[in-house]
């Protein structure tokens, strides 16, 4: 079963989504929860007013362009144009202190990160390490140097793996994955058959849908959108975004001098889960890309909590908590062999303090899946 929330799209030539044709058959043959349409009309202006400049000329030559009075977004637009009818790519991504031909390596990762290579026979498997992570962003962002500024500013080594991981879908697009993820099944097999690949630039899922009264004291939204497996395919505008976002943002508390004594439990608001929650929320109620006027109101948590199939807003698809988040025993999750169990996470997340690494296994008496509620706290 599929669910669509189709929507008008509204964006540069850069930012081609699905056109209404005959062939978009997730705009025309599903009825949509919102009723939301999809456009493209054939220009749009950037964010600044002005519309994009071309790369192209008529005779096919690259033309350097001046992009100094550019917004940051615009020169994200220009440096990594997005075409949601291209392939995604066959990469996938992972970052950790050591690669697997080390023997600094830890032997518990080992077959976490087979898996991605097993499953993924002929994609280009790579795992970076911090070191190898400054060099390609350099490479990556050289004509945007204030992303480049913001990366080396930003205190904390989660910050950074945060940082990447948009990073890299956002100038090389595929799959980018934690280093504790296994792959339960290939990427081939994630979206519905009655999807049209080339209608799809951004694969997302649940990871966490706490429906109770006091989800605030547990999570950091009502819907939380997983960010340790993200599929996309290069310049996908929530990737860009999300990049724009933490870059000014950055530059902003360097500015001011905040940076220094950041903390571990504002990581997930500044670059983690909630800000990039945050952000797909915005880009799905974005005028700029969706014509909401015939809609309802707004898309919210409401449109995706409960879910336990594939939704389609625009050219994004929305997984259930199940596919990424397998085994949590909590939330509607089911267990790892259920046929829409993808990814398997070990929720590890090395930089935490203990208490803070597994959203599968609480310490709150009340809650019926807590495994240690006869436990001594």
């Amino acid at each position: 079963m599929l669910f669509l929330i189709t929507r008008t799209h509204s964006s540069p030539p850069n930012d081609l989504l699905p056109p209404q044709t005959s062939d978009s058959r997730h705009a025309s043959e599903h009825t949509t929860q919102t009723g939301y349409t999809q456009k493209t009309p054939p220009v749009s202006s950037s964010s600044s007013g002005d519309r994009l400049p071309k790369k192209q000329t008529g005779g096919g030559q690259q033309l350097l362009m001046d992009m100094s009075r550019a917004s940051l977004k615009d020169k994200l637009a220009y440096q990594f144009p997005y075409d949601v009818e291209g392939k995604f790519p066959a990469y996938i991504w992972q970052t950790w202190k050591y690669t697997p031909a080390s023997g600094d390596f830890g032997e518990n990762f080992r077959p976490a990160e087979a898996s991605w290579s097993e499953k993924h026979p002929g994609f280009i498997h790579e795992v970076i390490t911090d070191q190898v992570a400054v060099h390609l962003l350099r490479h990556l962002y050289a004509s945007v140097p204030e992303v480049l500024e913001a990366y080396n500013a930003l205190p904390l080594p989660v910050l950074k793996a945060d940082f990447f991981r948009y990073l890299i879908l956002l100038a090389r697009g595929g799959i980018y994955s934690d280093i504790d993820t296994h792959a339960l099944k290939s990427a081939a097999e994630w979206l519905p058959e009655s999807v049209p690949r080339d209608a799809v630039g951004l694969v997302i899922g649940i990871e966490a849908d706490p429906d109770r009264e006091d989800w605030a004291e547990w999570y950091s939204r009502r819907i939380q959108f997983c960010q340790w497996t993200i599929q996309s395919k290069p310049g996908h505008p929530v990737l860009r975004n999300i990049v724009a976002n933490i870059t000014e943002e950055t530059l902003k508390k360097q500015k001011l001098g905040t940076l220094k004594g950041f903390k571990d439990n504002k990581v997930i608001e500044y670059t983690g889960p909630a800000v990039w929650t945050d952000v797909i929320f915005d880009f799905m109620n974005d005028a700029k890309y969706y014509e909401t006027s015939k809609s309802e109101g707004n898309i919210t948590w409401r449109d995706f909590t409960g879910m336990t199939a594939a939704k389609v807003v625009g050219d994004v698809v929305v997984l259930p908590i199940t596919s990424f988040s397998p085994g949590v025993q909590q939330m509607g999750a089911e267990d790892y062999d259920h046929p829409m169990a993808f990814v398997k996470h070990e929720f590890e997340g090395t930089w935490k303090p203990d208490h803070l690494r597994h959203i599968g296994v609480t310490n709150d008496p009340n809650d019926p899946n807590n495994k240690n509620k006869n436990k001594p706290l």
